[in-house]
């Protein structure tokens, strides 16, 4: 297992986010996660696929109009 295991603080930290944040991420089950007893962790594989799956990418207006004209 070469995956390292990470702490909520280091989570929040790595999504510049608050340890708030990353734990009502794990209360919805949006972010993978790994219980060791009673603590939480993640590996680091997890939160890349997180932020991987929540990556918004831009669009041009050519696509734009062809999403709004399927949407009308």
């Amino acid at each position: 297992m070469d995956d390292e295991l990470l702490t909520p603080d280091e989570v929040a930290a790595r999504l510049k986010a608050t340890p708030r944040f990353v734990r009502r991420l794990v209360a919805e089950r949006r972010i993978a996660f790994v219980k060791v007893g009673r603590l939480v962790r993640f590996e680091a594989s997890a939160v890349a696929a997180y932020i991987d799956s929540n990556r918004v990418v831009p669009m041009t207006r050519a696509h734009l109009r062809n999403y709004l004209g399927e949407v009308a």
